[in-house]
């Protein structure tokens, strides 16, 4: 191990480890960071040294919370060796089998994507990502998704996302490992936090939290997507056959609108008389 000196500001090196203690360094880390509840989600990642980085990462930016959907090796000692001293994010780390296990009480889902979709998104990049999650309520469930290293999140897991989160990375070489894409979002989850008071007000924030119903959790809204393409059946106006692109964009509509939870129940007392009524004439 080396120390070097310069000025007021003394630098460790050590073999894998760039530690810098300044006074200006010193000055950030007494700020009390603002918190919210987010979950780092990795969708079947193949390898188990990505899940020990993805830990690490998150933990040295103050992001606590793991989850592993259908890892495909894990446990693996290999997880904790790339984890360093992020192991008890790693023992702590919630394992589900299926993402929407994962995304039940979620407020605001978010999708890492690296391409473009023909049916366009409300798209954000990492800094405006960290914002809009620091602008939600204090009480909000919030997931970030990313997905399998070799071809990232499914369409149909995408669209599930109320917003997705791009990277632009270089033309000439973009591919991101995943521990290093989990790196930079924690990163400016991180720096947000130490820029959000949440002992001052925030007009954004304190508007959401006036609305007279939270909003719908990720398992409501699933369930109603799922009786209005039911029901769309049952009128004959959407074919399972020939299904098109008209499911997916009455999900973009409603992710634009952010459905509270009596709105969902509004709509899907509707959908059920549309059914019985269809029951009856038929």
């Amino acid at each position: 191990m080396a120390v070097l000196k310069k000025d007021d500001r003394e630098t460790i090196l050590t073999d894998d480890t760039l530690v810098t203690d300044s006074n200006d360094n010193a000055a950030v880390s007494t700020k009390v960071a603002a918190v919210r509840d987010v979950r780092m989600v990795l969708v079947n990642p193949s390898h188990p040294g990505n899940i020990g980085g993805a830990a690490r990462a998150m933990k040295t930016m103050a992001v606590n919370q793991l989850v592993l959907v259908s890892p495909r090796n894990y446990p693996d000692p290999r997880a904790v060796w790339r984890a360093a001293g992020a192991r008890d994010l790693l023992e702590s780390a919630i394992i589900v089998e299926t993402l929407d296990d994962a995304l039940a009480d979620c407020d605001l889902i978010v999708g890492t994507s690296a391409r473009d979709r023909r049916i366009p998104w409300p798209l954000v990049d990492a800094h405006e990502c960290a914002k809009k999650i620091y602008e939600e309520p204090q009480s909000s469930k919030i997931a970030i998704l990313f997905g399998r290293e070799d071809r990232g999140l499914k369409n149909e897991e995408l669209n599930r996302c109320h917003l997705h989160v791009h990277v632009p990375t270089s033309d000439a070489y973009s591919s991101l490992n995943l521990a290093m894409a989990v790196q930079i979002l924690s990163y400016e989850l991180r720096m947000r936090s130490l820029q959000v008071d949440d002992s001052k007000p925030n007009p954004v924030v304190d508007t959401t939290d006036q609305w007279d119903e939270p909003f719908a959790s990720g398992a409501d809204v699933e369930r109603f997507h799922e009786h209005l393409a039911q029901t769309l059946v049952d009128i004959d106006f959407f074919d399972p056959d020939q299904p098109k692109q008209l499911l997916t964009r009455l999900r973009r509509l409603f992710v634009r609108v952010r459905l509270d939870r009596m709105e969902i129940n509004i709509l899907r007392g509707i959908l059920s008389t549309v059914q019985e009524k269809v029951k009856r004439n038929k």
